[in-house]
C-alpha cells in the first residue's frame, strides 16, 4: 500500500480533520522523508473496520479499544504515544426525566442503548459507572445497534442487537430503553438528563484525583513499516505534536498527552476496563502496544 519515490514514502492514511490535524491536513505540517495522504473516509471512524480487517491503510488514527483488540488479533499494526483525540466521558449517558428519575444503579436490571458495545466511549462510561458509582455492569441488558470492528470479536451475553436502523436516543425518549449511552449523539431535548450527577464536575474531581483524561483515538502504524523505516514513524509523531501546537485557540485544557509514559496510566485503565467489560480477551500490558520504535517516542 506504501509507494516510494525516491526516499520519500507515502501512507495511506485514515486520519479525521479536526482543529489538532487540520495543520497537516492544510500542509502546514509536512516532512521530506513521508506524506500523509489522508485518504480515510468521513468521520475517520468509517474506516476503522477496514484497516483492522483488510489492513487498507498504512497509518492512522484508531479508537482506543479498537487498537486494543487489534493487539489482541494480531492485527499488523503498533501504537505511537500520540492521542489524536480524547475527553472526559462523564456526561455521556442520559435518561428522559420525564419518565423517573434515575441513579446510576437504577439500570441494573433494565435495557441500555450503545451504538456497539465495543465503542470507546461506551468502555469508558461503563467503567465510571461501575468503578465510582458501584453499577455491577453484568445485570444491564446492553441493547446495541451495529457489531465491533474486529471479527473475531463477540459482544458479551447480556448484549442484544436491536433492529438495523434503530435510533436508540428516540428509543430512550419514547421509554422502550430506560437510558442510552451516546456521548455528543444524545438527544438534544430538554426532557435529557444525565445518567451521572453534575456530570461535569463529577469529571473535573475525577482528574483531580486520577490524573487521567480518557482517550478516544490514537495513531497506528503498519508493524512493517516502524521496522523498516523507524525514521518515517519518528517524523510521523513529530508531525502529529507540531500539529497540536498549531492547533487554533489551543488544545482543550486538559488533553491527552504525548509520550509513553505521559499516556501509561490512561492506557492501563483502558486495558484493564475492556478486560473487566469482556471486550478484549486477555489483560495486555502497557509495553507490548509499542515496539522499539515507538516506544522510545516522548
Amino acid at each position: 500500500m506504501a509507494t516510494t519515490a525516491d526516499d520519500r514514502l507515502t501512507l495511506r492514511t485514515n486520519l479525521a480533520l479536526s482543529p489538532m490535524t487540520r495543520a497537516i491536513h492544510d500542509g502546514r505540517v509536512t516532512s521530506d522523508i513521508v506524506t500523509l495522504d489522508c485518504c480515510g473516509p468521513d468521520p475517520a471512524q468509517n474506516g476503522f473496520k477496514d484497516m483492522v480487517r483488510r489492513n487498507l491503510y498504512d497509518a492512522g488514527e484508531l479508537a482506543i479499544v479498537t487498537y486494543l483488540q487489534a493487539k489482541c488479533y494480531g492485527k499488523p499494526y503498533v501504537l505511537l504515544p500520540a492521542p489524536v483525540s480524547g475527553r472526559f466521558q462523564h456526561h455521556c449517558a442520559g435518561f428522559n426525566r420525564e419518565l423517573g428519575h434515575l441513579d446510576p444503579r437504577d439500570i441494573e436490571g433494565r435495557q441500555v442503548g450503545v451504538r456497539t458495545y465495543a465503542q470507546t466511549t461506551g468502555l469508558w462510561i461503563r467503567g465510571i459507572l461501575q468503578h465510582e458509582y458501584g453499577v455491577d455492569l453484568d445485570k444491564v441488558h446492553w441493547m446495541t445497534v451495529g457489531e465491533g470492528h474486529l471479527e473475531e470479536y463477540s459482544d458479551p451475553a447480556n448484549c442484544t442487537r436491536l433492529a438495523k436502523g434503530s435510533d436508540i436516543g428516540q428509543m430512550m425518549l419514547d421509554g422502550a430503553l430506560a437510558a442510552t449511552l451516546q456521548g455528543i449523539d444524545l438527544p438534544k431535548d430538554p426532557r435529557v438528563e444525565r445518567l451521572v450527577p453534575d456530570p461535569f464536575n463529577a469529571a473535573k474531581n475525577w482528574f483531580a484525583r486520577e490524573g487521567v483524561v480518557p482517550i478516544n483515538h490514537i495513531f497506528v502504524v503498519h508493524q512493517d513499516i516502524s521496522k523498516s523505516r523507524p525514521d518515517v514513524v519518528r517524523e510521523i509523531h513529530r508531525m502529529i505534536g507540531d500539529s497540536r501546537a498549531l492547533t487554533e485557540g489551543g488544545l482543550p485544557d486538559p488533553f491527552p498527552p504525548m509520550g509513553l509514559e505521559a499516556n501509561r496510566k490512561g492506557l492501563q485503565l483502558a486495558i484493564e476496563w475492556a478486560f473487566e467489560q469482556k471486550i478484549i480477551p486477555r489483560k495486555l500490558s502497557v509495553d507490548e502496544l509499542f515496539d522499539e520504535t515507538t516506544a522510545n517516542l516522548s
